[in-house]
């Protein structure tokens, strides 16, 4: 992010401050386009002192249709679906030469890729000028926009990011669009490992969506949730580190109808058939018979389950992960469950741990059911129907409500 005022400060600069999955964000613009691109900062009147400190005083008039078309893309882009920020313009009349050249590369850079500070500088014709990159990239005014946190360190570390929160946000933009950041990234960026055969979907990456305003938008609209909420504490749910569809559906596959100590223990069982691997690819389990699979204790309709998803993974008729992130949640649930074995809630289930997608309610989760029984004070669990019903008052928030009613169960009666 710059960290240098632009523009003459006698003058006003236009801009506006918008809410996003992930916190507020602004832009400022001239009559050439974009100028400024703020991310979340500690609080919005530190955001609000952030954008007089590099833009000295501001007015915040109506955008114009193209800032508005801007706006809602990065919105779009915070909340879990991919943008194409391509045809948005920047004004860059101040930017130098260089800078100009590298922030027109990394525009190209598609989400879901990265590369290094030295790969950027030898694509723009300068091999050997990775420290210079680096320092337009902790000057680019137009974070998001113009792509800095897919430049890497050439040790595959995460590199520098001037923006609040350091190497953790820039970690959560990457894991918003998929990027699979290794373990030894994710630990210096402060975040801690997953354990093998931990709860389904156990995971250690951020949110794409901010919990605390999710929490705050759930004790409004129901008190009685309220009250779960202060029993349980603060809402932790942590997403799957980035891996395939594939890898992700074949575990819920063997989590399917069993506790989470039993299905963690073939889980483990399924995953050493396999040496060196850390998740399930599809070519290992096309690749052993259905006598193989069973041996590790997956059922009949299981391991059928399990083939049937890889063979069509391996054809191309299941969605990646960068071709999910762009579909609404219903669009998911229809394309996974063309596969054998995998129903609404294996696919809500996806849609929750691995894509943190914010408004989920699996209501055929008889735990969940349970859960809401609990906080209810009610002997029997509502059908799905009633508790479709009830947690209307819960949108756009369904997945943060449904992590508690499935903590509720872990309390004391």
């Amino acid at each position: 992010m710059a960290t240098k005022k632009r523009g003459n400060p006698s003058e006003a600069t236009a801009c506006t401050l918008f809410d996003t999955a992930i916190g507020t964000c602004a832009v400022a613009w001239s009559d050439q386009g974009l100028t400024w691109v703020q991310l979340p900062e500690a609080s919005r009147a530190r955001l609000r002192g952030r954008l007089r400190e590099h833009l000295g005083a501001l007015h915040e008039p109506k955008p114009p249709a193209p800032i508005g078309r801007a706006i809602r893309l990065v919105k779009q882009h915070l909340g879990g679906k991919t943008a194409d920020f391509g045809a948005t313009k920047l004004d860059m009349s101040s930017v130098p030469p260089f800078a100009r050249r590298v922030y027109d590369a990394l525009r190209q850079v598609e989400a879901g890729s990265t590369l290094s500070y030295g790969q950027l500088a030898a694509q723009i014709g300068s091999p050997g000028a990775a420290q210079a990159v680096g320092g337009a990239m902790a000057r680019n005014p137009w974070p998001l926009v113009v792509p800095c946190h897919r430049v890497l360190a050439a040790d595959g570390g995460l590199g520098g990011f001037s923006a609040h929160g350091g190497t953790a946000t820039k970690a959560r933009l990457l894991s918003i669009e998929g990027v699979a950041v290794p373990p030894t990234l994710k630990g210096r960026a402060g975040l801690p490992k997953p354990a093998s055969g931990q709860p389904l979907f156990a995971g250690d990456g951020p949110l794409p969506f901010d919990g605390a305003r999710a929490q705050r938008a759930l004790r409004r609209a129901d008190p009685q949730l309220a009250a779960l909420m202060k029993r349980v504490g603060p809402f932790k749910l942590k997403l799957k580190g980035p891996q395939s569809a594939f890898a992700a559906l074949g575990e819920a596959i063997v989590y399917q109808q069993l506790t989470n100590k039993a299905a963690g223990t073939i889980f483990r069982r399924v995953l050493a058939l396999f040496p060196g691997r850390r998740a399930l690819h599809p070519e290992d389990i096309a690749a052993v018979t259905d006598a193989t699979l069973r041996s590790a204790g997956l059922s009949r309709s299981k391991s059928a389950a399990l083939h049937d998803l890889a063979h069509k993974t391996i054809a191309g008729q299941v969605p990646d992960l960068r071709k999910i992130r762009r579909m609404d949640d219903e669009a998911v649930v229809a394309a996974l469950t063309t596969v054998r074995g995998i129903g609404r809630w294996t696919a809500e289930m996806l849609l929750i741990f691995q894509l943190g997608r914010p408004d989920v309610l699996a209501t055929g989760d008889w735990g969940l059911r349970k859960g809401f029984a609990r906080m209810k004070g009610n002997a029997t669990p509502p059908s799905p129907t009633e508790l479709e019903a009830y947690g209307e008052r819960w949108r756009p928030y369904r997945t943060v409500a449904s992590w508690y009613l499935w903590r509720a169960l872990e309390l004391d009666p």
